[in-house]
């Protein structure tokens, strides 16, 4: 079936992206009609809060990312549970596995990520999964309810996807071992002193940890089912499960022949627009701009990803907007720790300065090239990073009050007058939010 007359405006993909576009188009354009398709068949949802609902008690209704009567009231049409096979450029037109073809004046592109699948002998065992939707964490309950006390999980990848399923299996009386590669745990967003506030807090819950080393084989000894985990070397961990945790990858199969200019993600520009005349991209399948290393690199984070979809809907809309960039961005809260980083955690040589404060269980480090921040790192007490991450974010010369970013009494009143006055005069519009403290930090992690 062909869909012949246009939609003004096609947002593929249901998450902080397409709801940040979609918003943004309704502030310009009131009429424009807007649909959005994702293969997911759930309304919006907060996808960080997927390990609360495998936790338990926690009901979807809670994960919504926006009201109940959100698409109604903007004039969304919804095309869920449909997916988008192939996107051509030329014609102007998105084809869906179901056959129908619809037609675009304007296309945004928010399609995520996928969880890497490695592979390896076992993957398609009964009690294998992957966390990164909803989808999965219902899979794992249901998984759950079935086996109930005869399960030991070995969790794949010590990264945050890893660590977040970690803490709600163990909520649900889970014996867990988690196997990473690295040298230790959230590596990538944490340095090995940070990291250790988790592996201590781990530790206590009786958790295994095992780094420096790699899963091989899942092995079965009942016909389809998991019985254990190889490494490579040699030894076996006994377990009824497995969830692969290493990782996301951009999907870019919808546009794998499309033309569209793509490198390790869909190559954008600062208005978000891709090469392809109309056509924008954002969140986890986008390669924007990172304002800390200068150049377009993918940052899988909430927060990007909406901040992206707003620029996005707002040039398609027709106002000329240029995306300020994101970095690297992950505020935690796992078993019980408060954790916050952005841009660089380890500096890459030494032309960047490092200011590391320690007091009270509580540590502060804070990375600086050529007066600016380029990274920070919290533990203990992340109120205030919140404050450091937009001093990074607004590239301000912070050299004559750096040794103050990482002091016990840091706050607003630790800056300069002429820092919160820009501030408060350049405030976001209405409903964009900007982050001055952390206080859910759940909401901002997104992936690895």
């Amino acid at each position: 079936m062909i869909a012949t007359r246009k939609i003004k405006y096609l947002i593929i993909g249901n998450s902080a992206g397409g709801i940040g576009a979609a918003e943004a188009i309704r502030e310009v354009d009131k009429a424009g009609t807007i649909t959005i398709v994702s293969d997911e068949p759930y309304p919006t949802y907060s996808r960080p809060l997927i390990s609360e609902y495998l936790a338990h008690p926690y009901p979807v209704e809670k994960m919504a990312y926006r009201q109940p009567d959100f698409y109604e009231k903007n004039k969304i049409k919804t095309l869920l549970g449909e997916k988008v096979i192939q996107v051509n450029p030329d014609k102007r037109t998105v084809k869906l596995e179901s056959g129908t073809t619809l037609a675009w004046q304007k296309l945004l592109l928010a399609t995520g990520g996928t969880p890497i699948f490695p592979e390896m002998e076992g993957n398609q065992l009964k009690g294998v999964f992957t966390f990164n939707r909803l989808d999965d964490s219902r899979a794992i309950d249901g998984f759950l309810n079935q086996y109930r006390n005869r399960v030991r999980a070995v969790v794949i990848g010590g990264g945050l996807i890893g660590v977040s399923v970690t803490e709600a299996l163990l909520r649900r009386g889970i014996e867990v071992t988690i196997v990473e590669m690295k040298d230790w745990i959230l590596n990538t967003i944490l340095d090995e002193e940070a990291a250790g506030f988790e592996v201590q807090a781990l530790a206590q819950t009786g958790t295994n940890i095992i780094t420096g080393h790699t899963a091989e084989k899942i092995n079965s000894y009942l016909p389809g089912e998991v019985s254990g985990v190889t490494l490579d070397d040699g030894r076996v961990l006994p377990c009824q499960m497995a969830v692969i945790a290493i990782g996301v990858r951009p999907r870019l199969e919808v546009v794998a022949e499309s033309g569209i200019k793509i490198n390790r993600g869909i190559v954008v520009d600062r208005r978000m627009a891709t090469s392809a005349p109309d056509i924008y991209a954002c969140g986890d399948a986008a390669e924007a701009f990172d304002f800390v290393y200068g150049v377009n690199r993918l940052t899988p984070v909430w927060p990007n990803a909406y901040e992206g979809g707003r620029v996005a809907g707002l040039n398609m809309a027709g106002t000329q907007t240029e995306y300020q960039g994101g970095t690297a961005m992950n505020a935690l809260k796992y078993f019980g720790v408060y954790i916050a980083s952005a841009g660089l955690v380890t500096p890459p040589d030494d032309s960047y300065e490092t200011l590391i404060n320690r007091y009270n269980g509580i540590y502060k480090k804070v990375i600086i090239k050529k007066g600016k921040l380029a990274g920070m790192v919290f533990a203990g007490d992340i109120e205030k990073s919140g404050i450091v991450y937009n001093l990074m974010k607004d590239r301000v010369d912070v050299s004559k009050f750096k040794e103050a970013l990482v002091a016990d009494d840091f706050g607003l009143a630790s800056l300069p007058e002429s820092v919160w006055r820009d501030w408060l005069a350049g405030a976001p519009p209405e409903g964009v939010p900007v982050i001055t403290s952390i206080e859910k930090p759940e909401e901002l992690v997104i992936g690895d």
